[in-house]
């Protein structure tokens, strides 16, 4: 019988207050080893293949309404265990029952109130000190321009214009914050790596996105969105890579899954991009963060998203 090892338990008087930022995400976020490759040396190792003696976890398949190829075997020590979430007693079988479909993530007891039933646009803030002080849980959705990050935002909450969409990369250029359920945020942040904005905009937007980052205390956990319907980018693997050296909690969420690339012109399917930028970012982290495949155009994922805020928010509340 193959045991997943639990992540080691954070010391208990972290959770006397709510800290700024809550690091090392309750245990969620893997504690980051100190680099040993660099950025292109990492590139360099794109097709390498990792070995593993553990049998993958086929990730469940009932009522998933995308291709079969899309399901990604996963190793069972690359599986996300929740804090709190006992697997010592499942079998690989039985554990493979717990995993959310299209993800790593193991489903806890506090996945609940998962369900959005309101959502509204509060405000537009242009630094930290100027986001709402009610004290509310919040979840970050960040990442590189034309990711798909509003529409993402839009099937979440299955509000067509809750985010605006433009087909013009750089549009979102404040933290914008929707309250969702009267109990929580969803965070609009700006995306990265637009070229076409001013040099000084472009500054600004990542001095007040890394300072909402290290100094929000009710950031739950950051979403970092990556396009897996094409090969990993530079940036994407630097923008990871600082916010586990920075020990700030994240989840990568792969957009655009259900865009299948032709074979014969050398395009890879998305899960292969998936595993291509696990593979990139692993000497960075001790242990896998967690992942969720996703697609706004199918709704892929958007279950699944809601049912790892629940059990991150949950968790959050409680201590």
């Amino acid at each position: 019988m193959v045991i997943l090892h639990q992540l080691p338990r954070l010391h208990s008087s972290i959770f006397l207050t709510k800290t700024p930022f809550l690091y090392t995400h309750f245990n969620l976020l893997p504690k980051p080893k100190l680099p040993t490759k660099t950025t292109s040396t990492l590139f360099s190792t794109l097709n390498s293949t990792l070995s593993t003696t553990s049998e993958p976890i086929p990730i469940p398949t009932h009522n998933l309404d995308i291709p079969e190829e899309t399901h990604v075997p996963i190793s069972i020590e690359k599986l996300f265990v929740p804090p709190d979430t006992d697997v010592s007693s499942d079998t690989a079988a039985s554990l493979s029952t717990r995993i959310l479909k299209g993800s790593n993530i193991v489903l806890s007891k506090y996945a609940r109130d998962a369900q959005v039933s309101q959502a509204d646009f509060v405000k537009s803030s242009v630094d930290t000190q100027a986001c709402p002080s009610d004290g509310l849980p919040e979840f970050a959705l960040v990442g590189r321009s034309n990711v798909g990050k509003s529409s993402l935002l839009n099937s979440i909450v299955r509000r067509k214009k809750l985010a605006l969409t433009s087909k013009k990369p750089g549009k979102t250029q404040c933290i914008n914050h929707f309250r969702i359920n009267d109990s929580w945020y969803l965070v609009d942040l700006p995306g990265y790596g637009y070229a076409a904005a001013p040099h000084e905009l472009r500054i600004d937007w990542e001095k007040f996105t890394k300072d909402y980052f290290l100094n929000r205390s009710t950031l739950v956990s950051v979403f970092l969105l990556i396009d897996a319907s094409i090969p990993a980018k530079k940036i994407d693997l630097e923008y990871a890579s600082w916010l586990g050296e920075n020990q700030v909690p994240m989840t990568l969420v792969f957009t655009k899954c259900d865009k299948r690339k032709k074979r014969k012109n050398g395009g890879k399917r998305p899960e292969e991009n998936v595993n291509d930028f696990q593979e990139l970012i692993r000497g960075f982290f001790q242990t896998a963060p967690p992942w969720i495949m996703t697609s706004s155009v199918t709704n892929q994922g958007r279950d699944e998203i809601l049912l790892h805020m629940a059990q991150l928010r949950n968790y959050w509340l409680k201590h």
